[in-house]
């Protein structure tokens, strides 16, 4: 049997799901097979069929073809995500330019569509290849998302967090990213595959002891139970389709 391939985000965010599949005998039985990838190269590697299963940003779901999504969970938050930051020096109605961070197109949308609907500014957005952090000074701002937010806070005079701006914006959660398939598999294999993903997030005290020794300065328990929401529910459906509809506007 040919294993289904797997792209799972590589973020401190998605290691209870990564702790389910890499603990469950779907792995170690050769009936699936597992990579970690940034967001953006997740749904790259699922449109160009290279993966079956992957954890894909909600930006891309109109780029991949008959795309289903197939678990109740996903990387969503109920308010802040304390990951997903517009930083800049000046206030919103002061900045020119946005630097955009090059790992994860939801994001980058997300911001554009608060600049146009929430806070009615008009900045110049720049894309980025690298690191940019260092850049952003003056009026120009920056998006950056993942582990690299944890701690850089400090350098910054204005932090606007993201999805909690989309939630004083729509009074809805955000969901992030969303597992997908691109193709009709196995059923059998998908609810051994929902276990896992539901196993891991059982295991987040456990998870957060795991990890916390890479993050000296960030409480990782906080961080998965406050600021990370797993459950993919009506509401947070709610908000998928909205920030879609949104997207087609941008």
């Amino acid at each position: 049997m040919t294993p289904i391939k797997i792209s799972c985000v590589s973020y401190l965010n998605s290691k209870p799901f990564i702790y389910g599949i890499e603990n469950s005998k779907l792995l170690q039985d050769g009936y699936i097979e597992l990579s970690l990838d940034i967001p953006k190269r997740c749904a790259e590697k699922l449109v160009n069929n290279e993966v079956d299963i992957g954890l894909v940003p909600i930006a891309c779901l109109p780029s991949i073809p008959n795309y289903k999504i197939i678990s109740d969970y996903c990387i969503g938050t109920n308010g802040k995500v304390h990951s997903v930051n517009l930083y800049s020096q000046v206030p919103i109605n002061e900045i020119e330019n946005i630097l955009l961070d090059y790992q994860s197109l939801t994001s980058i949308n997300l911001t554009k569509i608060l600049c146009k609907n929430f806070w009615k500014i008009n900045p110049s957005f720049i894309t980025t290849q690298g690191e940019f952090v260092n850049e952003i000074n003056g009026t120009t701002a920056g998006v950056i998302i993942g582990d690299r937010t944890f701690n850089i806070e400090y350098n910054f005079k204005y932090v606007y967090d993201l999805s909690e701006q989309w939630q004083i914006f729509t009074s809805l959660p955000f969901v992030f990213a969303v597992w997908v398939a691109n193709k009709e598999l196995n059923s059998n294999i998908l609810l051994e595959f929902e276990n896992c993903l539901k196993f891991g997030i059982s295991k987040i005290e456990k998870v957060a002891q795991m990890y916390q020794e890479q993050f000296i300065n960030y409480d990782v328990q906080k961080y998965f139970n406050e600021y990370i929401n797993y459950y993919f529910d009506e509401p947070k459906q709610n908000a998928l389709n909205l920030y879609l509809e949104y997207l087609k506007l941008i």
